[in-house]
């Protein structure tokens, strides 16, 4: 594959630009960005897949690019698919614009799809590339790739935690190690979720709302992880349950009268099997989740759940808000409980982290990358 030049880097870094502008509105579908660029090196269409359903990034910059788009070179974050699915195959409009030149950042890993729109471009005679920015791309449809090849959702581990890395005091007071402008991040992270999760222990001591905001994009179902039913009918999660849909995941354990009390509320109530301990296995919860489409949910917490999917090795991004403050004690709880590892180099770290300033908090973000 040959080096990308610092042309196509560029306009490859405005497309995945764009793409990013799909977040939230377009899953389970995937983010996408296109670019139109005519011979001049002139910029004469973009565009980015905006919502499920309509139509693709290539065909918001042919658009826009008109007749221009003939003769030029197309950059797209994600190869064109050439299959009819809710919209026609986005290989036939590239070709029927005239391009000359496909610039592409990754191959769709759709089995649909899978090199069969880039067969398709090479086959009418247009030059395609894969060579420009191919490890963004990749990172941009990463919750896309989870789901088509896994069948199972991206799940983003989130906390919020003191510089001492504890999420509560020996207590439990937690509110608020972080401030607004956190918050506020973590508000917009739940807009553009599918699912939030919790355990039922969160659940109970926290009674979080889980919600989004301002709104956004979408509306996350709530989920709770509940071994036996024991979610409170006055909780807020179940008296909010007609402004955002409730899950909860529990066992065959559960007593029946509890489970038909929360569904009496208009809580959705589903058994998923056991692991060795009893509780809902998260192997299994993933399966589900992914049965039902979604691509990204965020587990809050707390410490018990993100340690057991940290031990599952289901946790694939972090979302860390650390406060410059500090709690101690060796009996407040830190983010990851669960058992851990052995030792320190078995351990995966974000893949190029991005690191944030919100009014004083740090930010820290980015996937896992495992070893």
């Amino acid at each position: 594959m040959p080096d990308a030049n610092p042309f196509d880097e560029l306009m490859m870094r405005r497309a995945i630009e764009l793409a990013r502008r799909g977040f939230g509105f377009v899953e389970p579908n995937p983010v996408v960005g296109a670019i139109v660029v005519d011979s001049s090196g002139t910029v004469v269409g973009e565009g980015w897949h905006q919502k499920y359903g309509g139509p693709h990034a290539e065909v918001h910059a042919l658009s826009q690019a008109g007749t221009k788009a003939f003769g030029s070179t197309l950059y797209v974050t994600l190869e064109p698919c050439c299959h009819f699915g809710k919209t026609p195959p986005c290989s036939r409009a590239v070709i029927a614009a005239g391009i000359h030149r496909v610039v592409i950042g990754t191959r769709d890993p759709n089995p649909q799809v899978n090199g069969g729109g880039i067969a398709e471009l090479r086959n009418a005679g247009i030059d395609v590339e894969i060579s420009a920015l191919v490890h963004d791309a990749k990172r941009l449809v990463a919750p896309f790739i989870s789901l088509v090849t896994q069948c199972r959702p991206w799940f983003h581990g989130k906390w919020a935690m003191s510089l001492d890395g504890k999420i509560a005091t020996r207590s439990g007071h937690s509110k608020w190690i972080t401030n607004e402008a956190s918050r506020a991040v973590v508000h917009q992270l739940r807009g553009r979720m599918d699912g939030v999760l919790v355990g039922i222990g969160t659940a109970i001591t926290d009674d979080p709302a889980l919600t989004a905001r301002p709104r956004g994009p979408r509306i996350a179902t709530r989920i709770v992880v509940d071994t036996v039913a024991r979610l409170p009918a006055e909780s807020q999660l179940v008296q909010s349950v007609s402004d955002a849909p409730v899950l909860v995941l529990t066992t065959t354990a559960a007593p029946a009268e509890r489970c038909i009390r929360l569904r009496d509320a208009g809580v959705e109530v589903f058994t998923i099997p056991s692991d060795s301990n009893g509780k809902p296995d998260l192997n299994e919860v993933s399966v589900e989740l992914g049965r039902r489409r979604f691509t990204n949910v965020l587990v809050e917490g707390g410490g018990q759940m993100l340690g057991a999917f940290f031990d599952k090795s289901l946790i694939d991004e972090v979302h860390a808000f650390i406060a410059p403050k500090l709690i101690g004690g060796c009996d407040a709880p830190s983010p990851l409980a669960g058992l851990g590892l052995d030792l320190v180099t078995e351990g995966p770290s974000i893949d190029q982290p991005v690191v944030e300033m919100l009014d004083g908090d740090l930010y820290l973000h980015g996937p896992l990358k495992r070893r």
